[in-house]
């Protein structure tokens, strides 16, 4: 068994352990490299079918590719999609490109707001009609208390504070001095009521071992991820206004690994291209304190 198996299947377990010990869980599903290779296990670890809905908190400033993707995904997988939005924010236009907050106010409204109203069902949620390949509101409102993640430890420094099985409190909020040991393998799986849990399944992943993963299973991915020819790709995905593709030659999976692999991209950090985190001191803490992702 090389690295990428053995990775592969402590995730596999994971999502099982999930699966058996938690109700009503859902995946979050970002449409990037990592929420996309989780996605993959998942249908792995269930042979073929995804048991959970997949939940995307779509901004509405995502760059278009993004939510091509995932509707031609949603539609030839068969996922239970389901989108969120924080419909009062957009309205009021109280948004970075509306010029009304800054950056990190803005992703605490569109991205954590969202988010949290959209897992306690206090927010509309929108599921993927497969006969009329519409998004329709969902009548279902009954809380999501598990949530899978495709976090890793090695993208920035507020997810390395983490555990697989990571309780937050009923405002999804999270307490990163009580968190439970994880020793050997073993994992706490009761928590008391009322508690949130945030699954992460690929905590021990790196940027590396996801585009190795993606390449041995030639698993689709956006097409931002690579040059189209003018020098640049995107290394991390996120909303146009606030992500920035990083100079590049790669045009395939196999000149990223090669490109990783020389230690090019080294002193530049895998969500460099992200502005509102250099707007949070550098890194998530701040909003993922609050129920960001």
């Amino acid at each position: 068994m090389d690295h990428l198996e053995n990775l592969e299947n402590i995730s596999i377990h994971l999502l099982r352990e999930a699966y058996a010990n938690f109700k009503n869980l859902c995946m979050l599903w970002s449409i990037g490299k990592d929420s996309t290779v989780l996605l993959w296990l998942a249908r792995k670890a269930f042979f073929g079918h995804v048991p959970f809905p997949l939940v995307h908190i779509d901004t509405t400033y995502k760059i278009p590719e993004m939510i091509q993707y995932r509707d031609r995904l949603a539609g030839e997988w068969k996922l239970m999609m389901i989108v969120g939005k924080n419909e009062e924010a957009l309205e009021k236009k109280e948004t970075f490109p509306d010029g009304s907050v800054d950056r990190i106010a803005c992703c605490r409204n569109l991205k954590t707001k969202a988010l949290v109203s959209t897992l306690n069902g206090s927010g509309k949620r929108y599921r993927y009609n497969h006969h009329t390949n519409r998004y329709e509101v969902d009548k279902n409102t009954e809380p999501y208390t598990g949530v899978i993640v495709g976090a890793r430890a090695d993208e920035e420094g507020s997810r390395s504070k983490e555990r697989y099985f990571s309780p937050r409190d009923n405002r999804s909020e999270w307490d990163i001095g009580d968190q439970p040991p994880e020793f050997w393998n073993q994992y706490k799986t009761d928590f008391a009521p009322g508690t949130h849990l945030r699954i992460h399944p690929l905590l021990d992943w790196t940027e590396l071992n996801i585009w190795e993963y993606i390449d041995r299973e030639k698993i689709p991915t956006v097409s931002l991820y690579y040059n189209q020819g003018d020098g640049t790709r995107y290394r991390s995905l996120g909303c146009w206004p606030c992500t920035f593709p990083i100079n590049s030659e790669s045009r395939t999976v196999t000149e990223i690994i090669e490109e990783l692999k020389s230690g090019q991209l080294k002193n530049v950090a895998e969500r460099s291209g992200r502005a509102q985190d250099k707007e949070d001191g550098g890194g998530l803490e701040t909003l993922r304190r609050e129920g960001y992702m």
